[in-house]
């Protein structure tokens, strides 16, 4: 508890931290859910999130975090024994195919490496191989927030096209959606899902999905639809139909005013200030890794993700250690490892509300905790991230 006092720094990839005004935006009593402003919040909303994904289709939200998000894309698109193709790079991919297969799904994982994003000529391999066409859709997620990868959606989308198949494609966007460029209709993603909590600086409760042409077409014969989650339920005239009961008003306001938010700042302004806050944090490990106790996740410096970086531990005092001094001495929450890298990785989060202050103050925690523990590290990674953001703001 010896340097606690005051605001805790949170920088776990979420929930990330809540704007001020996010948190005012939710303030109110409880209103009308049948009539006036919020109808109109519900439709402005419906807008901007296909804006948001950059995509003509129609958006969808839902009362439910990213793992009911991954319901409702799956649900509205797959029938019974249906059979995915899911991109592993991660966790949170293999789950998605998890939610699949206990929907009555067949899985197939195309193998990958934790360490490395998806390989697209693997996905094109695999793909023409499938002669009479079983897949019905492939899975992948643009940022794995337990890996730390950023996968090249783009060019996954080029090779299921370059394989003359006819799968859809579908995008988990949680850790990326607001954060980094996402182009549902250029890459031809035709399912898209993500979540309230993470760059979209909202708490947690609100899923969202979009779906484009293709998506839509297969979901008038899909035979996994169900109440709660079905898009043609969703599209009925009466305003509680778009939420299938009564709305998540105070959600709803606050999802407001953070698109609001990132809009004023304008989507290059928020990436660029996300690629720059990120670099900043790589610098830092990349001088903590030279003395080899310390290393990244992501093997390939243009395959991590500008939104979290996760950094293994070896040995010991172990990453928990390093986490549980942050924490209980410092007030700086770091993300843990998660699934295979549980207990021996610590993550840094970037996205969001989030900004130099945040990130190297969270840098020098880390840094007095490396010291505290005489966990061997290079010195000097607090004073390489402040270099790196002078050099660059000042280019």
């Amino acid at each position: 508890m010896v340097l606690r006092a005051g605001r805790e720094f949170l920088a776990i990839p979420g929930p990330t931290t809540m704007p001020d005004e996010v948190l005012a935006a939710m303030h109110r009593p409880a209103m009308d859910i049948y009539a006036g402003e919020l109808i109109a919040i519900t439709d402005s909303l419906l807008a901007d999130l296909s804006r948001l994904f950059r995509t003509a289709g129609r958006s969808y939200i839902y009362i439910a975090n990213g793992h009911g998000a991954w319901e409702a894309a799956l649900t509205n698109v797959l029938s019974r024994g249906d059979k995915i193709l899911v991109l592993e790079s991660g966790r949170f991919a293999v789950g998605w195919g998890e939610a699949a297969a206990r929907l009555g799904v067949e899985v197939e994982i195309l193998p990958g490496s934790w360490s490395r994003a998806v390989r697209p000529e693997a996905v094109e391999a695999r793909l023409k191989q499938d002669s009479g066409s079983r897949i019905k859709a492939v899975l992948a997620v643009q940022v794995d927030t337990a890996s730390g990868v950023v996968n090249d959606i783009a060019a996954i989308g080029q090779a299921i096209r370059a394989a003359g198949h006819d799968a859809l494609f579908m995008v988990d966007a949680v850790a990326s959606l607001g954060c980094m460029p996402f182009a549902m209709d250029d890459w031809r993603i035709d399912v898209a899902m993500s979540a309230s909590q993470k760059g979209l600086m909202t708490p947690p409760g609100i899923g969202l999905v979009a779906a484009g042409p293709r998506a839509r077409d297969v979901h008038l014969k899909a035979d996994l639809r169900t109440p709660y989650w079905d898009w043609t339920a969703r599209e009925g005239e009466e305003h509680y139909m778009k939420y299938s009961g009564t709305p998540p008003v105070h959600l709803l306001y606050a999802l407001r005013k953070a698109l609001d938010m990132l809009f004023a700042e304008g989507a290059e302004n928020t990436f660029r200030r996300h690629r720059l806050l990120a670099e900043a944090v790589r610098q830092a490990v990349s001088v903590w890794a030279e003395r080899e106790r310390l290393a990244f996740n992501i093997t390939a410096p243009g395959e991590r993700s500008d939104t979290v970086t996760t950094v293994l531990v070896h040995g010991t005092p172990s990453a928990d250690d390093l986490k549980d001094f942050c924490r209980d001495t410092c007030g700086v929450v770091l993300g843990n490892g998660i699934g295979a890298l549980s207990g021996h990785a610590f993550r840094i989060a970037h996205m969001g509300h989030i900004n130099a202050p945040m990130v190297l103050g969270t840098l020098g925690v880390t840094e007095v905790g490396l010291n505290v523990l005489r966990i061997p590290h290079g010195t000097g990674g607090v004073q390489a991230a402040t270099a790196y953001l002078g050099d660059s703001l000042r280019a």
